[in-house]
């Protein structure tokens, strides 16, 4: 993957006060001190220097490090697994929609998304035998999004980013470890502390391009919970020359499908996050450049470690991830489960507002082409993380959908959704004729798995496309 994750790929944020406050508390003690690896004749043989001025590093970043925002303070979500203080991170992604302007949404506006939300929720009644799943119909500002949405991409995103900050301390030479303890820890706390900061300038970007909850094909706001934001919808229908009223008259259709997905496939939620700790857990990383830049610090100056960390001393990537087999599989998975979820949203869409909205065919393929591209802040967003969650086959799998429809019916169409072992593989999206006609799973026999949950039974199987193993949990 070309992609880097959490804390690799920027440059050091000139604006960033941070990493300078910190630092103030130890300016003075640290100012005399040298590059700890540049003398390899220290006694003992120390790579870094005299294990005095190690101690005084030690202090300067505790005394840095008292200086953050204590793990959970700002309540919510708080310190992930990965040491990743998300609260800090919404609080950022807030300042960053703040420094844009974020005015509220005026009556009139809000309650033009709700009616749009409730009538496109009802025009889905003809066109798929899942029921409503919209709860509450909103609209939202940025910052409303960003408070609404930060636990789950949390959830999301926390895999990738704790492989990246473990990534920091782990795997390199025993002999280096040995020596490196307390400076190694000390690279995993600024990293995690780094990846918050990145991780809410990069949501806070992304909340100017959002239109909703589900842009990501991924109910953000939890089941049922829709919402459209009115300044990404006017921003998606810049240029194209539709009626407002038509617009979001479409986007909410798309947004109501997309909770009705997910509020009747039970599965589907845990399937994707799961794919995604697939992907994380195949990650693997080069940490020579690591290893060559830490005998290089200033052991004296903990602002030498953000400088590194964060892309300085040449530019390099401390971290280059790497592909790994595993790796290449799981988003291959993640890719067509995605797709099928796009390509579902997409047909029976067509199907709610065909007759109904004149430009639907123009807003449809301008709703392709922004999956199949992004926007600025979505490119800066996948970066950061090291993955993009885009449904890269949608158009393979809407003709899936399509055809599956005209030969068994939208009962028919929609029945596999009941169950993982009855969805299309990527070798079914190459072939959608064979099986509609006569797939592996055409017949199949849906009381074979009666009385297990619907998150499939505990013995796993073998590898299928969809993101899991046959008969796994999803």
């Amino acid at each position: 993957m070309s992609d880097l994750p959490f804390g690799f790929s920027m440059p050091n944020d000139p604006d960033d006060e941070s990493g300078r406050r910190s630092g103030d508390s130890g300016s003075g003690a640290g100012s005399s001190g040298g590059p700890g690896g540049g003398d390899s004749g220290t006694p003992g043989g120390f790579p870094f220097g005299d294990p005095n001025q190690m101690a005084d590093m030690l202090r300067q970043f505790a005394d840095m490090m008292s200086s953050q925002p204590a793990p959970g303070s700002g309540g919510g979500e708080a310190s992930s697994k990965s040491g990743i203080n998300w609260d800090m991170a919404k609080n950022i992604a807030r300042h960053t929609v703040a420094e844009h302007g974020d005015p509220s949404v005026p009556p009139a506006d809000y309650a033009k998304i709700e009616e749009a939300l409730r009538l496109a929720d009802l025009w889905l009644g003809e066109a798929t035998d899942l029921p409503s799943g919209i709860q509450t119909a909103q609209a939202w500002t940025r910052s409303e999004w960003i408070e609404r949405t930060m636990g789950s991409w949390a959830q999301l995103c926390d895999p990738l980013t704790s492989k990246s900050v473990d990534a920091m301390g782990q795997n390199l030479p025993e002999e280096m470890q040995s020596v490196a303890g307390p400076l190694l820890g000390m690279v995993q706390q600024m990293g995690g502390m780094m990846v918050g900061q990145q991780a809410g300038q990069a949501i806070g970007e992304l909340a100017r391009e959002v239109i909703g909850t589900a842009d990501i094909g991924v109910p953000m706001a939890g089941e049922g919970h829709a919402a459209l934001l009115p300044g990404g919808v006017s921003k998606f229908g810049e240029g194209l020359g539709i009626p407002e009223d038509e617009i979001r008259l479409y986007l909410a259709a798309r947004e109501a499908a997309v909770h009705r997905l997910y509020s009747h496939v039970p599965w589907l939620r845990q399937h994707v996050y799961r794919l995604v700790e697939e992907y994380a857990a195949g990650m693997s990383f080069d940490v020579s450049g690591l290893e060559d830049k830490l005998g290089q610090i200033d052991i004296n100056n903990p602002e030498a470690l953000q400088e590194a960390l964060s892309g300085g001393m040449g530019g390099e990537n401390l971290l280059q991830p790497e592909d790994t087999p595993q790796q290449k599989a799981a988003l291959a998975r993640l890719e067509t489960t995605l797709a099928l979820i796009e390509g579902w949203v997409s047909t029976v869409v067509s199907k709610a507002v065909a007759g109904r909205l004149p430009q639907a065919d123009a807003l449809a393929e301008a709703t392709r082409r922004r999956r199949a591209t992004g926007g600025p802040a979505e490119h800066t967003f996948a970066a950061l993380v090291g993955l993009e969650l885009r449904p890269r086959r949608q158009r393979e799998a809407s003709a899936l959908w399509t055809a599956l429809e005209e030969a068994r019916g939208v009962e028919g169409r929609d029945a596999l959704w009941e169950h993982p072992d009855l969805m299309p593989t990527g070798d079914d999206l190459d072939d959608p004729d064979a099986f509609v006609s006569g797939g592996e799973f055409a017949d199949f026999d849906i009381s074979k798995i009666t009385g297990e949950s619907p998150e499939g039974p505990e013995e796993p199987g073998d590898d299928d496309e969809t993101g899991g193993k046959r008969g796994e949990d999803s």
